[in-house]
């Protein structure tokens, strides 16, 4: 792939103020039909694949709609949707959903190893698409999916789920940073602290139930025996089950990580990485991602900072604090970003600013106006809503360009531990420069009869 996004500051400021502005007008959707975005039948008509467990977060909003088709691979999870969506027309395997007649947008609850593949094929039917977190779970994926959205991005309106984005402290935290509450920034270092290990792939037991559809549940992964252990998670904590496992999903990185590197990325504007290197206490598992694990990412300058060097850890990996009277652990999820003239660190909800040096006195920074602050977000799965039905799609927290670029990074770094080495990165052309037999692992094997393009 030959894409890399260009999202200048100045844009990204501008991304984030217009993303919670109210619309009007006319728009054209993508099935062709014209309505007024004001009118009470301006409904869209939405496909949901996959339809109990996270989907349940999404009913609410999906009532002010019209669900025209659900899909699952779990005859008792459609129950379910039906239950809520009498109307809707029910598929069993998404590639055939997604050619259902009338269609304006999809919203994805799938296992992580469908996302990218989903996510692909609904774009190339110019499709909006609202898709679950992670976006993609190689370095390859999210830069397909990337590609495809970017020739797409000024009709279709997309959005990850990483719906933390639109508590209030995200833009605060980067107005501080942007503002110059602790000078120029240095590093910056994110942290996560769930642990879900796991020995190896499950051994085959027992028989699929015949609610389930175990072949479409694979879907693109290789091969693997039916085992209960995959399923026996509660509604909406089933991924716990399985997405530690290389074939199925990319661990913390994809979970949890997803929404703490969120925290970090909604500040820094960065694009890719430069390079990365990746290091543990555990040893591979070639099964089975690392639940210890501490990533080192170095990102060019850009037009507002340097170079900068921001590390990720997960699963009881922590940085140093940088004082001795504060206990960055008491901070399950959270981040800590690094001055010339101090600290702030924060996480999903709070943030504390720490001015340290000779030269931290503070009359340097002058907190903006309260009419100068970023609008709040909103609703975060109404403001993918309201950018399907606006002549402005682009303008979502989470798009599939600021997505794909967060989630190829943590790709990146994964791919480092298992390459066991530091990785130099071509981030236009998407190539590792220093070690090529580490290429292997920004793709994966599929199974025969499954692409990411249909």
């Amino acid at each position: 792939m030959n894409t890399k996004s260009h999202l200048s500051t100045a844009n990204r400021r501008d991304f984030v103020k217009k993303s919670t502005l109210a619309c009007a007008g006319f728009t054209i959707m993508p099935s062709g039909s014209l309505f007024s975005a004001s009118a009470a039948s301006n409904r869209l008509n939405i496909a949901l694949i996959g339809a109990h467990g996270r989907a349940k977060a999404h009913y609410a909003t999906l009532h002010s709609e019209n669900v025209v088709a659900i899909c699952d691979v779990n005859k008792a999870n459609l129950a379910f949707g039906t239950k809520e969506f009498p109307k809707a027309k029910v598929y069993e395997d998404w590639r055939k959903c997604l050619e259902h007649e009338g269609l304006d947008a999809v919203l994805c609850c799938t296992p992580d190893h469908h996302h990218a593949f989903i996510a692909n094929w609904a774009l190339q039917r110019d499709l909006h698409v609202y898709m679950e977190k992670p976006l993609a779970i190689t370095v390859n994926e999210a830069r397909t999916v990337r590609e495809t959205y970017l020739t797409k991005k000024r009709k279709l309106a997309t959005q990850v789920g990483m719906q933390r984005h639109a508590n209030d402290n995200f833009p605060r935290l980067r107005e501080m940073i942007h503002d110059g509450a602790i000078g120029e920034l240095k590093d910056v270092h994110v942290w996560g602290n769930r642990k879900i290990p796991k020995p190896g792939y499950l051994p085959a037991k027992g028989s699929p139930p015949a609610s389930l559809n175990y072949d479409l549940w694979l879907g693109p992964a290789p091969e693997h025996p039916y085992n209960p252990g995959y399923f026996s998670g509660g509604p909406g904590a089933n991924c716990l089950n399985w997405n530690m496992y290389w074939d199925f999903g990319i661990g913390q990185m994809g979970d949890m990580g997803s929404h703490t590197m969120d925290l970090v990325w909604n500040v820094i504007d960065a694009e890719l990485p430069e390079s990365v290197e990746s290091t543990s206490q555990e040893a591979l598992n070639p099964d089975v991602t690392p639940v210890e694990l501490t990533s080192v990412f170095r990102f060019p300058k850009n037009d507002w900072r340097g170079k900068l060097r921001v590390t990720s850890y997960q699963g009881g990996a922590m940085p140093k604090s940088p004082f001795s009277w504060i206990d960055l652990n008491k901070i399950g999820h959270g981040a800590l970003f690094k001055g010339a003239n101090g600290y702030v660190v924060a996480d999903f909800s709070k943030r504390i600013l720490i001015p340290y040096g000779k030269e931290a006195n503070m009359t340097y920074y002058q907190p903006r106006a309260e009419e100068d602050l970023t609008p709040p977000l909103g609703h975060f799965q109404k403001q993918w809503i309201q950018a399907c039905k606006r002549d402005r799609p682009a303008e979502t927290a989470c798009n599939f360009e600021y997505s794909a670029n967060m989630i190829e990074t943590m790709c990146l770094g994964l791919a480092g531990f298992r390459a066991g080495a530091a990785l130099e990165y071509d981030s236009l052309k998407g190539e590792i420069t220093n070690k090529g037999s580490a290429s292997q692992f920004l793709t994966k094997p599929y199974r025969k009869g499954w692409a990411m393009n249909g």
